[in-house]
């Protein structure tokens, strides 16, 4: 699309339908944005749509001006900042590499044409770059500075009013394979192949009207309106409706975001889940955005359909198990609504059946996003833990270190970072003095056992790899008469924030290029060493390193982590396709972990399905639990 739209949309004000005269050119009112300049036409060049978008991504024709474009209008966006309408040519040529669609941007103004319209435009031809040229998105082949005339009909065929025929999205239409590879480099320049890789026939379909039918949701609907289908029910399915995102090979270019052109006061967008489906057609024009890429915007949306989808409850831990869980509770502070203090709660005593010791993250300081040097979580956790009694739990206890103010990256002036709660009447915290924001931790020998120099404490804080990044949290906890290791963990995001992000996965750059990847191995390799000093005095000790590692269980990061057998992944023993606990873009995948050491014993791992397939979510990650036996 031409500009993000605002997430909030107004109602959006009926379109005025340009009325049909016979084959002699009228210019459209000034005050439409429509007139043009007779010498601008005269100077420019009359080609077809399939013309302008050409064979690769980028316009033979960008940055020239052309003269009257035949199509017929099939969607029309005629709210917030980037409005305009998609044209479509009803007579293709025969090359399946060249799209007949193409979008004319008007930006504030709205348009003032209706889907069926008949016209000629002219204007200049450029590519935009959702998100600028250096988020490493495709461009959108548009039409700007633009003006129109209308036409009765553009040939002997379909009168003004009637669409061209929707492309139907399919398993046997969308092609397995995801995208070209270019050894990391730029594809927009390469001849489609569309019936090769997905991602060339998404780009030779661009701005044209597309359709799903039946199509089943494979990522929840969002705050900003929209949801993500996939048009192959069949390809990596989840047991719950979703589609796994099982390796890097893994791109799933089935999957397809979801929006709506349709006033949303008359046509509420609707609140679906994983699993869930859009019943009948779903068509519209096929654009490209910055926020998920290619974009089905609906002028047709199907009927809803609700399968039931349900939360999950893990079983209680037996009284020789030690319960441990992690769970990402997304920029908590004061100022997060008091329902979500009492969802959080209800998920830990409820669905998680009160575990005995949670590493969480993004726990946010005491004013949250208000950037005033604050950097305490008293209130924060105590609002939390108050919550969670109130709920029925137990009163847990909280032990937590303040980062430095703006240190640790996230939400600007949150200042988040991990900590841990646990439940005083099953385990017992090992305070030992002399942790704070920067002093590492070190391993001692303690009568003949591991112990830690100060609990709870940071793992190297000062080292470069946790730059704009939370530093892990070591604490000692006792469980009927035994030690166990807890490290809380959030390693840096894979968006980048302070740093370089990964190029998205659907941009034009192929293979993407995962810029943030190499301080997450670096970060791995420091909590590897940490464990390994803990196991070097015995190796029978029992560690488990919870938290956000953001990043995928077939990662150089979490291989680095099980490196030298320090440590393992227990979530290895569910099926493959129940390894998830977050979803993205359409993608169910993983980026929680709980590792154990051997000497933990043996482990049941489960994810609890509460958050990341909903509509309605508490948080973007579903908390993990491992139990321990004793």
């Amino acid at each position: 699309m031409s500009a993000s739209p605002s997430p909030s949309r107004p109602a959006r004000s009926a379109a005025l339908t340009v009325a049909a005269v016979c084959s002699t050119l009228l210019v459209l009112p000034a005050s439409t944005g429509a007139a043009a300049s007779p010498g601008a036409a005269d100077s420019a060049t009359a080609p077809r749509i399939h013309d302008i978008q050409g064979r690769t991504r980028l316009s033979p024709l960008a940055g020239q001006s052309v003269a009257d474009v035949p199509g017929i209008v099939t969607g029309v966006r005629d709210f917030g900042g980037s409005r305009g309408f998609w044209l479509q040519d009803p007579h293709p040529d025969r090359d399946r590499a060249t799209s007949e669609g193409i979008f004319v941007y008007t930006g504030g103004e709205s348009p003032g044409v209706s889907p069926g319209d008949a016209l000629r435009v002219s204007g200049k031809v450029k590519e935009y770059y959702p998100g600028g040229k250096e988020a490493g998105n495709q461009s959108v082949t548009e039409l700007v500075d633009a003006s129109w005339q209308p036409a009765d009909r553009l040939s002997s065929g379909a009168p003004s009013g009637t669409l061209p025929r929707a492309v139907r999205l399919t398993p046997h239409s969308v092609p397995e394979a995801y995208a070209p590879d270019a050894g990391g480099g730029s594809i927009e320049d390469r001849t489609l192949r569309p019936n090769r890789y997905a991602l060339d026939r998404y780009e030779s379909l661009e701005g044209m009207r597309v359709a799903v039918r039946d199509a089943r949701v494979t990522g929840p609907t969002s705050a900003y309106h929209d949801l993500w289908v996939t048009t192959d029910p069949k390809q990596n399915p989840t047991p719950r409706g979703g589609t796994l995102y099982g390796s890097y090979q893994d791109q799933n270019g089935a999957r397809l975001k979801v929006s709506s052109l349709l006033p949303l006061d008359e046509h509420p967008f609707p609140a679906a889940n994983v699993g869930d489906e859009l019943r009948g057609t779903t068509e519209g024009p096929l654009d490209f955005e910055q926020y998920g890429g290619y974009t089905l915007r609906a002028t047709t949306l199907g009927e809803h359909r609700d399968n039931g989808l349900k939360r999950e409850r893990t079983r209680k831990q037996r009284r020789n198990e030690l319960a441990v869980a992690t769970y990402n509770v997304e920029n908590l502070s004061p100022k997060s609504a008091p329902a979500k203090f009492e969802r959080l709660a209800e998920g830990l005593v409820t669905n998680l059946s009160s575990p005995d010791i949670v590493t969480v993250e993004e726990v946010q300081d005491d004013t949250g996003p208000t950037d005033d040097g604050t950097v305490g979580a008293e209130k924060t956790l105590t609002m939390l833990t108050d919550a969670i009694r109130k709920a029925g739990g137990p009163s847990y206890q909280w032990r937590q270190i303040d980062p430095a103010d703006k240190a640790d990256g996230g939400q600007p002036g949150g200042n988040i970072r991990v900590a841990f709660l646990y439940n005083p009447e099953r385990v017992s915290f090992t305070d030992r003095p002399g942790g704070d924001t920067t002093t590492p931790v070190q391993v001692v020998k303690e009568g003949g056992k591991p112990a830690l120099s100060a609990s709870p404490a940071r793992i190297a804080p000062q080292d470069p790899a946790w730059k704009a990044s939370r530093k892990p949290l070591a604490g000692e906890f006792r469980f009927q008469g035994r030690t166990v290791f807890v490290i809380a963990n959030h390693f840096s995001s894979k968006g980048g924030g302070d740093l370089d992000g990964d190029q998205p996965l659907e941009g034009r750059f192929q293979p993407p290029a995962r810029h943030s990847e190499p301080q997450r191995v670096k970060q791995a390799e420091l909590l590897n060493r940490f464990v390994r000093d803990v196991r070097a005095i015995d190796p029978k000790a029992a560690v488990v390193a919870g938290g956000d590692f953001n990043d995928f269980p077939f990662s150089p990061a979490l291989k680095t982590l099980r490196s030298g057998r320090a440590l393992t992944s227990p979530m290895n023993q569910l099926p493959a396709d129940e390894r998830y606990g977050y979803v993205f873009n359409g993608n169910s995948q993983t980026l929680d972990h709980l590792l154990t050491s051997p000497g933990a014993g043996r482990a049941e791992y489960d994810i609890v399905h509460i958050n990341s397939e909903f509509a309605d979510q508490t948080s973007d990650h579903d908390p993990s639990v491992v139990r321990l036996r004793r």
